[in-house]
């Protein structure tokens, strides 16, 4: 493993890159804070990625980055409103053991129960790429994006377009509602067929509880 000065670059850092692209966003990005110095430099020493890199840098400089009024959730090192560090959610979900390559990495994610994830190997697209698994049909697909990319296009892609047919009339108000580490599950999922999401029984569950019903829906 790397240590914490091997981890920091204060050289070429990502972070103000990445500041670059939320003055440019055209969605409502919110950057939340990071937590004491303690706490983020342990979230970047166990995720081992380089402040050089956005990654590293959202790792190090925020507790993470809320988009779209807190429907996509971009981890970094945890806050009130996102107690989930990149690090500590993918533990024993796609590594086990600290320092260990994972063969997946999941970065993100929504309040409809869709992830995103880089594709180390292990989902069987291409190395690099953020994958999504989708709420609607819970089989992996690649975006064809790096992780660079990725966040550009949640800054300024066409999220309505995207989601068109997962949001409801108030989603934004009820988005606002919820916890960082909830999201919303709807009755009958959207993965089955049924009326559109507007007419959908709509209750809350923990983000780790529909993780693994839709990890487990999509092995089958």
């Amino acid at each position: 493993m790397k240590s914490l000065q091997e981890l920091i670059n204060r050289d070429d850092p990502g972070w103000p890159l990445v500041q670059q692209w939320v003055a440019e966003a055209t969605n409502f990005v919110e950057i939340l804070p990071a937590p004491e110095d303690a706490v983020r430099e342990r979230a970047l020493v166990a995720s081992q990625v380089s402040t050089r890199s956005p990654m590293g840098a959202i790792v190090y400089e925020s507790g993470g980055i809320l988009v779209d009024h807190g429907w996509l959730r971009i981890l970094g090192s945890g806050h009130p409103r996102l107690p989930r560090s990149l690090a500590n959610w993918n533990f024993e979900r796609s590594f086990v053991v600290s320092g260990e390559r994972p063969s997946f990495l999941l970065v993100a994610d929504d309040v409809v129960g869709g992830f995103f994830a880089i594709d180390a190997g292990g989902l069987g697209f291409e190395r690099g790429m953020i994958c999504y698994l989708p709420p609607d049909t819970l089989n992996w697909e690649n975006t064809g994006k790096g992780y660079s990319d990725f966040l550009c296009w949640c800054f300024r892609g066409d999220l309505s377009m995207f989601y068109e047919t997962m949001r409801w009339k108030g989603w934004a108000d009820d988005v606002l509602s919820l916890q960082g580490d909830e999201m919303f599950a709807f009755i009958p999922p959207l993965c089955k067929s049924g009326p559109p999401v507007d007419e959908r029984e709509r209750g809350v569950l923990q983000v780790s509880t529909i993780y693994e019903m839709h990890v487990a829906r999509s092995n089958r």
